[in-house]
């Protein structure tokens, strides 16, 4: 449902072609005609009413199967439509007139329009493309590496140089980083937009992993992360054709003139840090954008103050905060598991699988496009933050159980009822998984008198046994009236830093 959403707000807001929008989210162009046909037919608007969440928005676009639209239609002869094209004075609406004519229940206007280009778009045409102002950034990495020296160890590591170029002015970025990863990709992209001071419309990079997760001629998956900070910026991604140069011709052209520019020209020079490396790629990109061109008046840089700069929108009051993307499913104990960590989520979503978004302070669960948990991220591997709201009644009141009160409870039946939960404690991998057995075996003491639970303890501890079905059995057939078995340990509890001992300092 998160694609239908960025499917109108590309539509809606950012007036995007249809080719453009199912190559930005990642399906088919038919399916970008079918829900715009669907929104149009409801009567929605950008942005959508206020309570319309996914799963309504879902209902009301799919619920009801006869508002689906007509399936296969007849498809003219587009190397003939294409042929007519050419004549003086034709027009797609003049040749959409005749193929009403022939089929009056085929394709209306727009969807006539969008497949010829769909079609023309597969011949291999070359153009000279023409950007407008504050359209397009173009992004990508240049082959040739940095060198940067470990001034302690004489190490010398290669760092990776991000280049990103507008458009219509050919204003240009650099920056080296450590990596081409997901990290480092969006970093740069984020401290770019910054140098720009403003925010284009759309964002071609090239099909690199960090930005494309599955490369396809038509049809690219972005990387949820990616999608994410370009919906952060109010943008749309619109990845380059895999094998197709042309379609980042800028990106290109940029990447040769860093190369030459700047990184040619420190070939030479030491670098100790990567500070010290950017502020080096800082001070020749200045004059790389302030360099006037060959063939026209003017600079990048004159270009930039008077096409792209007025053109592009404003940057939002928080940059992007990096987060990470992962799909989960719920497991039986309503805890899922992030970076090593156990989280809580609502009980109404047990076994369902669920997009978490994980920041660097932030852990967030979402269903259906809704955060339904939201988390303080917590690097405590093993551990578990529960909110007691998304558990059921009974485990709500099992929370109110901890292992001090337990041992509480079993100090005041004896010392080897004391040792016995201190072993149960010990015996699970996290405290909390041993609590349902610790409140099993006291209420023994309930059931059948604390000085047969206390004997049955001292018994348990001399044959080794931890586990509540080992107590019950001693009791259940008798066997804390018989003596102890020769060797049993003394009664005194296992040490443990939360047992106060006779020298414990009130």
């Amino acid at each position: 449902m998160r694609k239908i959403e960025e499917v109108l707000r590309l539509k809606w807001q950012e007036q995007r072609s249809a080719r453009e929008i199912a190559r930005s989210v990642g399906i088919g162009r038919t399916t970008v005609a079918q829900y715009l046909a669907r929104a149009a037919a409801e009567g929605l608007s950008w942005p959508l009413p206020e309570g319309l969440d996914a799963a309504a928005l879902e209902r009301r676009l799919f619920g009801d199967a006869e508002q689906r639209l007509p399936g296969q239609r007849v498809a003219p002869d587009w190397q003939e439509v294409h042929r007519e094209l050419q004549g003086k004075g034709v027009t797609l609406a003049l040749l959409w007139q005749d193929y009403q004519e022939r089929h009056p229940d085929g394709w209306q206007y727009s969807q006539f329009c969008a497949h010829y280009r769909e079609w023309r778009g597969r011949l291999d045409i070359v153009m000279r493309q023409v950007h407008r102002a504050g359209e397009k950034r173009f992004v990508d990495y240049a082959g040739p590496t940095a060198a940067v020296i470990d001034r302690t160890t004489g190490e010398v590591r290669q760092a990776q140089v991000f280049v990103a170029v507008l458009g219509a002015s050919s204003y240009t970025y650099a920056e080296a980083t450590w990596s081409q990863q997901l990290p480092d990709w969006i970093g740069a992209q984020v401290r770019a937009l910054a140098f720009f001071g403003g925010v284009p419309a759309v964002i071609v990079p090239d099909n690199l992993r960090s930005a494309v997760t599955k490369a396809h001629r038509y049809e690219p998956d972005l990387n949820p992360t990616y999608q994410d900070f370009a919906t952060h910026y109010g943008g749309a991604v619109i990845p380059a054709r895999v094998r197709k140069p042309r379609d980042k011709a800028k990106a290109e052209g940029g990447v040769l003139l860093v190369e030459r520019w700047i990184l040619a020209r420190l070939r030479h020079r030491q670098c100790f840090s990567l500070a010290e490396l950017n502020s080096a790629i800082a001070e020749l990109l200045a004059g790389l954008n302030a360099r006037p061109f060959q063939k026209l008046d003017g600079s990048r840089l004159s270009h930039f103050e008077g096409l792209d700069r007025p053109a592009l929108r404003p940057l939002p009051p928080h940059p992007y905060e990096y987060a990470e993307w992962s799909r989960v499913r719920v497991p039986p104990n309503l805890h899922i598991a992030v970076d090593g960590h156990y989280y809580s989520v609502p009980h109404p979503l047990l076994k369902r699988q669920r997009d978490v978004r994980l920041s660097a302070g932030t852990v967030e669960v979402l269903h259906q496009g809704q955060r339904v948990a939201s988390h303080p991220r917590s690097h405590q591997r093993g551990g578990y933050t529960t909110v007691a709201d998304h558990l059921p009644e009974a485990h709500r009141q099992y929370l109110d159980w901890t292992p001090e009160r337990i041992r509480a409870w079993a100090g005041t039946i004896g010392p080897h009822t004391l040792a016995f939960i201190e072993r149960l404690l010990h015996a699970r991998p996290h405290p909390q998984q041993a609590l349902n057995a610790c409140c099993g075996v006291l209420r023994l003491g309930q059931a059948h008198g604390q000085a047969r639970l206390e004997a049955a303890c001292a018994r348990a501890l001399a044959v080794g046994a931890d586990s509540y079905r080992s107590i019950a059995a001693i009791v259940d057939k008798g066997l804390d009236r018989c003596r102890v078995p020769t060797g049993a340990p003394a009664a005194t509890p296992i040490a443990h830093a939360n047992v106060r001992g006779a020298k414990y300092d009130h």
